[in-house]
């Protein structure tokens, strides 16, 4: 018989171990609660943008220089989730974060201060919320904060165990209390991804996780039909609600942010207006006008990282996706085959941090940084893989002829590698989001050439002096558009040349926009230009990524 030895704190060290509990946990239930995900968008998304945020809250904790307090730790992950939060859900669980900080300012996180954590948590997330709903995390995360002040007294290990108890109960009992969780027979999808949290705490101290079951669409028994009054699905059905923006801001304040959260809600719902209580804020709304929400933050303080999705667009997207490969889900590089043993990996070159924290995240391994990569770099990257098959994004970073050779430098009776044809980071990042290791190699990489390809990209850089370009002569500090690697353009500033580059290369067509800020673009620049895509070309989605590159103040993908 194994014995266990319990902790009774919470140090740092454990903190950060929980974290990393928390994403395995999190990856091993992401399609479970994807798939319970109806509220208050069916997008199958809550288990993605959940692990997603978790991922940026260990990834910030670990960069700081050991050791750490269990409130450096704490703080660390709050604002690593504050800036790096995905969806409704995500915002959410910025607040448990910054909940177990506050509560542990002054220790260790133990009996005493863990419901502390949950209570605060709890409360912050219902004052960031324009309109909390029943049934939903909120009402599983106060369920949880109650069942462990109920233990108070008691040992670190029956508090956290009560917590995630209650958590589960709670969790069953969110169909009987909201309407569209009902008729789906679905547990909330966010209060399923709280529990997992829980329960990693729950392992960290007692050295297992409690059983639970798993929560598929369609197994759930509603014992009452009586719904919370007041709750109105704000799902896809509701014609308001088209585009879901989130961005960061800065150099603002508490009454700053109550305005920008009211006006924020009476332009659509899921409003989420969060801090990590270090000066950090992440705004979320599902709106129909995302011009006017991205000029509500403008307002409010300084925006950065700004994201604006179409799920009206998404959907029919998937749909479309779905119809012509059934195995194929929302995240377009995960399947059902997905966890089948085959031995390919991806190689992708990038430039910048934020761009290689995008790639390593979408499941590549990253050759990267601020020195120009050489033909001798990658051919020692791809040898370096242990893999069999290595599908290769040189994302521009060589020419045709020295890719010939380093892949033919790289194959041997071991190892074969495929160049995909990736000329910018914007068109790798369209290839690996239709990666699919359940197909076979062939397939695969012309699956992700066929996206890279279909991805028309360009860029926007500030004229470091004088110069002879194709269209004309440039002044020092003149903006200058380029398609590909050509320059077509030149404005008086860099924001005139975007807004004229986009209106160029959206002329032709185009779904979706990805906007690939550079290290040294104004943060104002990737407000201005998602504004001015919304006003000009509604239904087109917008996606703004922080990629940190040194050349390009943005680069631009048009799919």
């Amino acid at each position: 018989m194994t014995v266990r030895a319990e902790r009774d704190a919470i140090d740092g060290t454990a903190l950060l171990r929980w974290g990393w509990t928390c994403l395995a946990g999190l990856e091993q239930r992401r399609e479970e609660i994807n798939a319970l995900n109806v509220f208050p968008i069916a997008d199958a998304d809550t288990g993605t943008n959940m692990l997603a945020t978790m991922r940026a809250a260990v990834q910030a904790a670990q960069a700081r220089v050991d050791p750490q307090s269990t409130y450096e730790v704490a703080a660390a992950m709050a604002r690593g989730a504050t800036l790096g939060a995905r969806g409704n859900s995500g915002i959410i669980l910025t607040q448990v974060l910054r909940g177990i900080a506050e509560a542990t300012r002054d220790g260790d996180l133990t009996a005493d201060t863990l419901p502390d954590a949950l209570e605060r948590a709890s409360s912050l997330v219902r004052r960031a919320l324009s309109s909390p709903v029943e049934g939903t995390i909120l009402t599983v995360l106060e369920c949880a904060a109650a069942s462990a002040a109920s233990r108070s007294g008691t040992s670190l290990a029956e508090v956290a165990l009560s917590a995630a108890d209650g958590a589960a109960k709670a969790l069953g009992d969110t169909p009987s209390q909201l309407g569209v969780l009902r008729e789906a027979g679905v547990v909330d999808a966010g209060a399923r991804g709280l529990v997992v949290l829980l329960d990693g705490l729950v392992s960290v101290i007692r050295g297992e996780a409690p059983a639970r079951p798993d929560y598929l669409p369609g197994d759930i028994e509603v014992v009452s039909g009586r719904e919370h009054p007041g709750h109105a699905n704000s799902g896809p059905d509701s014609p308001e609600a088209c585009f879901e923006v989130m961005y960061l801001l800065a150099d603002t304040d508490e009454t700053r942010v109550a305005t920008l959260r009211d006006r924020l809600a009476a332009l659509g719902d899921s409003v989420g207006v969060v801090g990590d209580g270090n000066g950090s804020w992440s705004a979320h709304v599902h709106c129909a006008d995302a011009g006017a929400a991205v000029e509500a933050g403008i307002a409010a303080g300084t925006l950065a990282a700004i994201r604006i999705e179409s799920f009206v667009v998404t959907a029919s997207r998937v749909d479309d996706d779905c119809a012509a490969d059934p195995r194929n889900t929302r995240e377009g590089g995960h399947s059902d085959a997905a966890d089948m043993p085959v031995d390919r990996a991806v190689l992708a070159v990038a430039e910048g941090e934020g761009a290689a924290v995008l790639f390593e995240a979408a499941g590549a391994v990253v050759l990267g940084g601020h020195e120009p990569i050489t033909a001798d770099a990658l051919l020692t990257a791809i040898r370096r893989m242990p893999n069999r098959e290595v599908l290769v994004l040189p994302n521009g970073a060589l020419p045709a002829h020295e890719l010939v050779a380093v892949g033919v430098a790289a194959r041997d009776a071991r190892r074969d590698v495929l160049m995909l044809p990736s000329g910018s980071m914007v068109q790798g990042l369209a290839a690996l989001a239709v990666h699919d290791r359940g197909r076979i190699a062939v397939d695969d990489a012309f699956a992700m050439s066929e996206a890279a390809a279909a991805t028309r990209w360009g860029s926007l850089r500030a004229a470091a002096h004088r110069a002879l370009t194709m269209v004309g002569t440039c002044e020092s500090g003149d903006g200058l558009g380029l398609v590909g690697n050509d320059v077509v353009l030149i404005e008086r500033d860099v924001l005139s040349a975007g807004r004229t580059l986009l209106d160029r290369m959206l002329g032709l067509g185009g779904e979706l926009v990805t906007l690939l800020m550079g290290a040294g673009t104004p943060e104002e620049l990737a407000g201005e230009l998602s504004a001015h895509i919304a006003r000009g070309f509604p239904g087109v989605e917008v996606t703004v990524y922080s990629g940190g590159q040194q050349e390009d103040l943005v680069q631009i993908g048009v799919e």
